[in-house]
């Protein structure tokens, strides 16, 4: 289900919870059924841009926040405020704030884990899940222990975690950030993410995600209805966690592969990924 182009016109919001104030793009009439998406790393709620416009056109009311260290006012200093407990109460915190009881959400990268997690801890809050890119974090934990291809797709996490990260992701005009994108991501988008991971303390707080300490219990399964959209050539997860995330929902499911697409979905083939999601929605 393709959509055609869209003329982006962007509202931006501040959100203010307890932890601080999220900035966040919006669209959408203000009475529309709420839709939440949440970026991933090195990216910003723009990464959604394009999805959030065609859902607000749709009569949505979809908002994209800069999630916590991103957003410049919620950038705390301590490893600690990175864990998923305070990132999934980040997600529950802007939903209160908006009025929401029940909204979708959308996750990719980073933002999928967060969202997988809300769904499993918080089904009562959400009417839809779609994740892009992400597996389950269950499926990620198994593919971890019996396959090597994962093991080695998954080592940035561990090399990351090292001090020295900021220094060589910056070096040379953030070169290694920049082939992080293997090109696949306008020039100047990837500009805009750069300028902003280079203010102080903001690349330190976007890699305390991988920093953080790993949830103490194990995640659950899902039980609402979901959209999992996983790319061949994805270069962080593998084919193992992707087949294997059915496994860990319950409820109401659709698989959707897509070939010779990079990890980097929503700005890569945004037509194409929202036309999936709008589907899932509407049938929901």
């Amino acid at each position: 289900m393709a959509v055609a182009s869209v003329r982006v016109v962007t509202e931006h919001l501040s959100i203010p919870t307890p932890a601080g104030s999220f900035d966040a793009i919006a669209a959408g009439p203000a009475d529309g059924r709420p839709v939440l998406l949440l970026h991933g790393f090195p990216e910003a709620a723009i990464s959604w841009e394009y999805q959030v416009n065609v859902l607000g056109q749709r009569g949505f009311r979809a908002i994209a926040p800069d999630q916590r260290g991103y957003s410049p006012d919620v950038r705390p200093s301590a490893v600690a405020e990175y864990g998923i407990d305070e990132l999934v109460g980040d997600v529950l915190a802007i939903a209160d704030e908006l009025g929401w009881s029940r909204f979708d959400l959308v996750g990719h990268d980073w933002g999928g884990a967060v969202a997988w997690w809300t769904a499993a801890e918080h089904p009562e809050r959400l009417r839809t899940l779609s994740v892009v890119s992400t597996p389950h974090p269950g499926a990620l934990g198994e593919a971890l222990s019996t396959d090597e291809d994962q093991q080695l797709r998954s080592q940035y996490m561990r090399d990351w975690r090292d001090s020295s990260t900021e220094r060589r992701m910056l070096a040379n005009g953030g070169e290694a950030l920049r082939r992080m994108f293997e090109w696949r991501v306008g020039q100047s988008r990837v500009d805009e993410y750069l300028r902003r991971l280079a203010e102080p303390g903001a690349l330190t707080a976007a890699l305390n995600w991988y920093r953080a300490s790993r949830p103490a219990g194990k995640i659950g399964k899902v039980s609402v209805p979901t959209l999992y959209v996983w790319s061949t050539e994805d270069v962080a997860f593998g084919s193992t966690a992707a087949f294997g995330t059915e496994q860990w929902v319950t409820g109401a499911y659709s698989f959707q592969m897509l070939e010779d697409v990079s990890h980097w979905v929503p700005e890569e083939v945004p037509e194409v990924l929202t036309g999936m999601i709008l589907e899932h929605l509407q049938g929901r």
